[in-house]
């Protein structure tokens, strides 16, 4: 493989993740806050069981990461192989910020001091709270950035 053709790869990779967190922004701002809040309102209870029916969405994004990823390989690794690797990432990435940092679904995480995470967290829970903030690892406003001061 030329250092061309893996520069090509890897930033196809880099480009899915990336287009992952505004997928996954206009999924739950319109979708799962939408006609399938059915699916996405016990996340929002106080009392997350093991598994939610939000869990299911988890599969809805995985479907074309692991066609694409398939589909890909059986092609001699061709380019739909790295976009699928790319999707993959960013559902590996949102699994642990949002199930084992934010919501501690899976407690294998101690104590932290990083202000990337405690905004990004912050964001998320005032999404709880109903103020918005869709987004995820990106997405997020600003302003949780300033506030948020590492006195843990």
């Amino acid at each position: 493989m030329t250092l061309t053709d893996f520069i090509l790869r890897a930033s196809i990779v880099l480009f899915f993740f990336l287009l992952m967190e505004a997928a996954a922004w206009a999924t739950h701002k319109y979708v799962m806050h939408g006609f399938l809040w059915v699916l996405h309102k016990d996340h929002h209870m106080p009392d997350h069981n093991r598994l939610e029916r939000n869990d299911l969405f988890a599969l809805f994004f995985a479907l074309p990461s692991v066609a694409l990823i398939a589909v890909g390989a059986a092609d001699g690794f061709s380019l739909l192989f790295f976009a699928g690797v790319g999707i993959a990432l960013y559902g590996m990435a949102y699994f642990w910020f949002h199930d084992i940092v934010v919501h501690q679904r899976l407690r294998i995480l101690g104590n932290y001091k990083n202000k990337y995470l405690d905004s990004i967290i912050a964001a998320h829970l005032d999404h709880h709270r109903g103020r918005g903030n869709y987004g995820f690892l990106f997405l997020v406003s600003r302003r949780y950035f300033k506030r948020i001061t590492l006195s843990k």
